[in-house]
């Protein structure tokens, strides 16, 4: 190590005591983090692209500095979903330190793997105050029945009205409208357990009608919608 001559030139002042890094509460522990393999907990960070054309959702599950399960979720770009793909298959088995330098191709993952990585070593996890943390597979529990992602899609203008897209119910196939032709209502289809269905065997149509469903007033109104024909 090099030092500088005015550096040299100073004489020695004895340190205080070292207490190292304050503690960071862990999966029901308080933590000392020296290196990146005393870092464990599960969390969710967001993060988007430069211009703001779609977001990333990741659920991380680390245990002593490495990722052991990782749930991506895009919304945006065609590109986004296949750099999801591809960050799925990089980020296990990398400790968070590696994934933070490694590029994840899309910017809104390399932007919610920041986000994460400060959450974590800052202490600031889902699990801190859990007691060893949660089991690898977790993240499933994000998602909804047939795991798939829980989503919000909602079109609206001002001179057409709102139109109900999907939420989390499901797909929504019409919209009810009262006398004043405001929505009441809506029917929708859980798209992931009709999915579920069909995989087990039982026939699209009788799948689809299976796992139709209504919420609001939607049996008493005197309109119905399409929202996505009308």
């Amino acid at each position: 190590m090099t030092y500088s001559h005015e550096v040299e030139q100073m004489c020695p002042i004895a340190k205080g005591p070292h207490h190292g890094p304050a503690p960071i509460p862990e999966e029901g522990q308080w933590v000392k983090a020296y290196e990146i393999k005393d870092i464990s907990g599960l969390t969710h960070g967001v993060g988007w692209c430069a211009p703001q054309q779609g977001t990333c959702k990741l659920t991380l599950n680390v245990k002593k500095g490495v990722i052991e399960e990782a749930l991506v979720e895009t919304i945006g770009c065609s590109g986004m979903t296949h750099s999801a793909a591809m960050a799925g298959e990089i980020l296990p088995g990398k400790t968070i330190l590696e994934a933070l330098n490694t590029d994840l191709v899309c910017d809104a993952i390399n932007v919610a793997m920041r986000e994460l990585f400060l959450q974590i070593v800052y202490g600031r996890s889902q699990t801190a105050f859990s007691d060893d943390g949660l089991p690898i597979g977790a993240g499933l529990e994000d998602l909804g029945k047939g795991l798939r992602s829980m989503t919000g899609t909602i079109f609206s203008t001002r001179a057409k009205g709102v139109r109900y897209l999907e939420l989390t119910e499901g797909y929504i196939t019409k919209v009810a409208l009262d006398e004043n032709n405001e929505a009441i209502g809506y029917q929708f289809v859980r798209l992931g357990k009709m999915m579920e269905d069909i995989r087990h065997g039982v026939d699209p149509k009788t799948a689809y009608e299976k796992n139709i469903g209504t919420y609001g007033r939607f049996a008493d109104a005197p309109k119905y919608i399409d929202p996505r024909e009308e």
